[in-house]
């Protein structure tokens, strides 16, 4: 079972897709409780928030840490060790008394969860060449985009049924039973380990792959796709309300379009990465991706204030960022084969830091209107293919 394999099955591919959407579902799922949250310990909007916001942040770091680990150590026992602290800390949420408790169990609950993230491209990357790895990371890509969509609308129903530890009971059963099925399934796939002598070597390793224009400009094109994503499911919701005056349930309706356009272009790049090529795919999907956008800000100028002229375009964006997202992880991970690890940790960095700092970006900037939105996305866009071409010369 701990051999290297020469390839993996069905079965395990979708176990590593679960396990890299787990730190994402894990820290959206909890989004309909946040108010509820916020009466329960009598607490301010901003301190609730930090359930939220710091949790992202905690990823962010953890994706550091979980990659040279890895290269040290193998895999499966960072892998494992990382579902173990998910468990904690969602038993730490459960359990919580205070505000300050249910925060610290949220930080530990993402800082385990992060795990997948980073590991499940890495075993990619481990077993299969870059243009194969690409396919298969599309799948990864596709089922972490799409679980922690639809994770609020889970916790929403929770908690009506329910309460809101409901939710954090939810995620430690789904977390055992990955553990138990990693402990079981996973095999060992590193081939050679990296000798791992402290902080100083990790961040020496980091600024190595950042030194690599290549490595850089897929990194970046990987990370600002995420962010045009990310500012858009931010903002959408107030836009909904504020600038089309619908009622907010109208907008799970529309938001069907946005994950739907994902797994059309995640499936497009499964079946043509191979064939095209990394380089191909990725030009095409961030092309599309910035002429999305250009149409829903022509639309929106031209007076076409409904919610079709807005998310049908930027569904067609989305489609863009499918097809392109998992062929730049795979060109980020390739560069440096025998630092897979890290350079799937530092991408994942890259990726939940710059569109965390974005969330918070687009709120600060709404002024009634859907521009500054919009306009945050193109300028996403246009540097994630600026980066890409760096590549390309």
């Amino acid at each position: 079972m701990h051999n290297i394999p020469g390839s993996l099955s069905r079965g395990l591919i979708l176990l590593l897709a679960a396990a890299s959407a787990l730190g994402p579902v894990a820290m959206q799922i909890m989004l309909p409780a946040i108010p509820v949250v916020r009466e329960r310990f009598m607490v301010s909007t901003g301190t609730a928030q930090l359930t939220l916001s710091l949790s992202m942040l905690s990823i962010a770091i953890a994706t550091l840490i979980y990659g040279p680990l890895s290269d040290r150590y193998g895999r499966r026992p960072i892998m494992l060790t990382g579902i173990c602290i998910t468990v904690f800390g969602s038993l730490l949420c459960m359990l919580a008394g205070s505000i300050e408790w249910l925060i610290v169990g949220r930080i530990v609950q993402a800082a385990g969860g992060a795990v997948g993230l980073v590991l499940a491209r890495a075993i990619v990357r481990d077993v299969y060449p870059a243009d194969e790895a690409a396919g298969i990371i599309a799948t990864l890509v596709m089922v972490m985009v799409v679980m922690p969509m639809l994770s609020p609308l889970v916790g929403g129903e929770m908690l009506v049924r329910f309460d809101w530890h409901s939710i954090f009971y939810l995620v430690a059963a789904i977390s055992l039973v990955m553990l138990v099925a990693m402990f079981r399934y996973l095999p060992e796939t590193l081939h050679q380990k990296v000798n791992f002598t402290g902080v100083g070597s990790m961040l020496k390793g980091f600024a190595t792959l950042l030194q690599s224009r290549t490595f850089s400009a897929y990194a970046f094109n990987v990370a600002f796709v995420s962010v045009v994503f990310f500012s858009f499911i931010s903002a959408a919701p107030e836009v909904m309300v504020s600038v089309f005056n619908r009622p907010p349930n109208e907008y799970g309706y529309y938001f069907i379009m946005i994950p739907l356009a994902f797994m059309i272009g995640n499936y497009m790049a499964r079946g043509l990465s191979k064939k095209w090529g990394i380089h191909r795919m990725i030009s095409m999907g961030s092309r599309l991706s910035i002429v999305g956008i250009c149409i829903a800000i022509g639309l929106q100028l031209a007076g076409f204030h409904h919610p079709l002229a807005l998310f049908t375009p930027i569904a067609l964006s989305t489609f863009g960022n499918g097809v392109s997202l998992p062929n730049a992880q795979a060109g980020a991970i390739n560069e440096f084969p025998a630092m897979a690890g890290s350079a799937s940790g530092l991408t994942g960095f890259l990726q939940m830091g710059l569109s965390s700092i974005a969330a918070q970006l687009v709120a600060l900037l709404f002024n009634g209107t859907v521009y500054p939105m919009l306009l945050l996305m193109l300028a996403a866009a246009l540097i994630s293919l600026w980066s890409f071409t760096r590549v390309r010369r």
